[in-house]
């Protein structure tokens, strides 16, 4: 074999041999990414797909119109005012320009501050008597 057959000869081995380590390469990011990202996914979901925690069928503003269609000694056990006094309430906080904010109705702000000041409960428990987050409690405790 003279020198130029042999460096071909050569060339040609590294070629193959670079070409095996390619595969290997090519192979071994695939069994990672199949072994990784499933994986990983399910650590996200865990994290972006958080579970609703208030999932009461009664909404907090369905309580408050419960009390204020219901018994009328029923509202002032809960909120410590009658019918009339809530009403009239809520008409002077109209007069001070206070509203609706945009998810929740200006009765059940109002309801959320006195039942908060009946029964003292923390922000955890209004949160659930009214399905909704703490941040939203503190808004109107």
């Amino acid at each position: 074999m003279n020198p130029a057959e042999s460096y071909t000869e050569q060339r040609r081995q590294y070629r193959m041999a670079y070409n095996r380590l390619q595969m290997q390469i090519i192979q071994f990011i695939s069994c990672f990414i199949n072994a990784v990202v499933p994986a990983f996914l399910q650590i996200m979901r865990r994290y972006h797909m958080k579970e609703p925690y208030h999932t009461s069928i009664l909404s907090g503003q369905g309580w408050v119109d419960e009390l204020l269609h219901g018994h009328p000694k029923r509202i002032q056990t809960e909120l410590g005012v009658s019918k009339e006094v809530f009403h009239a309430l809520i008409s002077k906080l109209l007069e001070l320009g206070h509203t609706d904010s945009k998810y929740v109705k200006l009765e059940e702000q109002l309801a959320i501050f006195l039942y908060a000041s009946v029964t003292g409960l923390t922000g955890d428990h209004l949160g659930e008597r009214f399905q909704r987050t703490n941040s939203t409690i503190s808004k109107y405790v």
